[in-house]
């Protein structure tokens, strides 16, 4: 299992707003009766979540993510709804119980912090009943490639490139082509993937980049580095930064025939 992340669940429900807004059409591609059972892959701190469930008035979640704190701040939104089950547990890596297979799975902004996509789809996959849909979103190749490159320029700024040479990077921005290939060869069908700009201007810049896009820089940084690094980022960025997301949409289908693990 690859290094979890930490993330402070608390900030990231404030500022999360442009997810929320990116989930929205995801969810709308995702055809419901209201009895289903989903899983919410990659489910953060509940607050989209909770939309799935109001689209599932008869229908029960499994809401499973792979960070303790964004686990513990989802199970505080949703104490109150006895129709979902969140978990913590590795996408990659998850097993359901025969009787717990779901008839659908719904993703956002989760996928690219997923090192092994053939993995995941194959997870996904066994997850499923046949014929069970899959509706995601998330990082796609280009995402946040400038703010990114303003990132390093900015450590180099105040003499901190070398905390980033030979930086295996912990996000995997896959292509729509790439994409589609795995998902047939885990044993999906009707497959449609592709790349969607979606500039976001977050309300809190600094607090989202420290919280959502940055984590992963700050990590490699001692704590009087991290303040002086985010100060570097905004003075290259300015006060009111628009993001270059790239996001990859995915809908698929599983057929008939998925090797269950």
């Amino acid at each position: 299992m690859a290094p979890v992340r930490d993330w402070n669940a608390d900030v990231y429900h404030r500022v999360s707003g442009p997810q929320v807004a990116m989930a929205a059409a995801v969810l709308e591609r995702l055809e419901l009766r209201g009895d289903e059972t989903v899983l919410d892959a990659g489910c953060g701190s509940g607050r989209v979540t909770r939309l799935l469930l109001e689209r599932l008035p008869r229908g029960r979640v499994i809401a499973v993510d792979a960070s303790p704190d964004m686990v513990a701040r989802a199970r505080g939104e949703l104490g109150g709804a006895a129709r979902v089950d969140v978990r913590e547990a590795d996408l990659a890596a998850l097993r359901l119980a025969q009787g717990e297979l779901v008839d659908a799975v719904f993703s956002n902004a989760t996928f690219h912090w997923v090192a092994d996509h053939d993995a995941l789809f194959a997870a996904l996959a066994a997850a499923l009943r046949s014929g069970g849909r899959v509706s995601a979103q998330c990082g796609g190749e280009g995402n946040v490639a400038g703010l990114h490159a303003a990132a390093l320029q900015a450590a180099a700024d105040i003499g901190l490139a070398d905390r980033f040479a030979g930086w295996p990077r912990p996000w995997n921005f896959a292509g729509a082509e790439q994409t589609e290939a795995r998902l047939r060869a885990a044993g999906f069908e009707d497959v449609r993937c592709w790349l969607q700009a979606w500039p976001v201007a977050p309300d809190e810049p600094r607090a989202y980049l420290e919280t959502v896009c940055l984590g992963p820089h700050l990590e490699r940084l001692a704590g009087d580095e991290r303040g002086r690094f985010l100060d570097a980022v905004m003075a290259r960025l300015g006060e009111r930064p628009l993001l270059d997301y790239v996001r990859l949409n995915i809908v698929a289908r599983r057929g008939r025939d998925v090797r269950r693990g």
